[in-house]
């Protein structure tokens, strides 16, 4: 069926990045709604084909009735090993959008936005036996500091963990409105959705380990792009695009770049983007989400 409710993020910027080889293979790794994918699809001639990923069941609605077109029912972190059942070792671009789908935000039941009440669920794939309220439930203090201080960047990152470990003593935080009630008074007034939105950030990526799929799924790429094949990567957070910025660069997450006993920097990626780039002024009028998009595009180089 026709998504209805997904706007795809620089759409035209995505398009030019991968260079489309009308009969090339590509990869979409974050289906979702599937615009970005439909337009893929438009580029790619009758010998082309497209596999795109997504974990969440919701995504199975949208699948795209075209010969061209295989989804893949996994998270991308399962990327090489998933087009090898589908008898594909190499392709020719891969697109990742990071991050929650606008249909995520928008069902109220799943738990990602804080704009509706809700039970804390966040998981992507519905299947993990870790959602936001077992970590809210269970996770001793020094690690829900951990993880809303690293993944969350929030400033009072310890007493929010205190004041949660401290609630949950004479009532479970279950729901949206519970946590925002247990929290109301750490949050700096005028700036509530800003600090809500941190802790719901730090929520999501714990439940569905985001940055450690994300890290699995890019030491894969370089194995399964061809020589000048194109990784395109959008990001929505500083953790994600610092992440991905490093492994264009370096082929690697931390550290310099290895070199020969020549002095050649040993990498597997040319950074086509030397800057992130960032939705137009129209499209951040038109679509709010790429307001913090940041995209980033490296080519697989031929180290044979």
């Amino acid at each position: 069926m026709d998504n209805v409710y997904h706007v795809p993020v620089m759409l035209r910027e995505c398009m030019d990045a991968l260079a489309i080889k009308p009969n090339g293979i590509y990869v979409d790794v974050t289906f979702g709604g599937g615009g970005h994918s439909r337009e893929i699809l438009k580029h790619l001639g009758p010998e082309g084909r497209l596999f795109a990923f997504d974990q969440d069941p919701d995504a199975l609605n949208n699948v795209i009735d075209d010969s061209r077109f295989t989804l893949i029912h996994q998270n991308f972190r399962f990327l090489k090993n998933n087009l090898r059942l589908n008898g594909v070792k190499q392709v020719d671009g891969i697109l990742a959008d990071l991050g929650v789908s606008s249909h995520q935000f928008d069902a109220a039941d799943r738990g990602f936005s804080i704009r509706f009440d809700a039970d804390l669920d966040m998981r992507m794939d519905q299947i993990s036996d870790v959602d936001a309220r077992t970590v809210l439930a269970t996770y001793a203090e020094e690690d829900l500091h951990r993880i809303f201080g690293m993944y969350g960047e929030i400033i009072n990152a310890k007493t929010l963990a205190k004041t949660i470990v401290t609630a949950r003593l004479t009532s479970p935080i279950n729901t949206v409105s519970e946590l925002k009630d247990a929290i109301k008074k750490l949050v700096p007034r005028g700036k509530e959705h800003k600090y809500h939105a941190q802790v719901f950030q730090a929520l999501r990526i714990e439940v569905n380990r985001e940055l450690e799929a994300l890290q699995e799924f890019l030491l894969q790429t370089v194995d399964v792009l061809k020589p000048e094949g194109r990784l395109v990567v959008m990001s929505y957070h500083s953790l994600e695009d610092r992440l991905v910025k490093n492994f264009m660069a370096k082929g690697k997450f931390r550290g310099d770049v290895e070199k020969d006993f020549f002095g050649n920097e040993i990498k597997p990626f040319l950074v086509i983007s030397r800057k992130a780039i960032t939705a137009n002024e129209n499209e951040l009028v038109e679509n709010n989400r790429s307001r913090s998009a940041k995209l980033r595009i490296a080519e697989k180089l031929d180290i044979a």
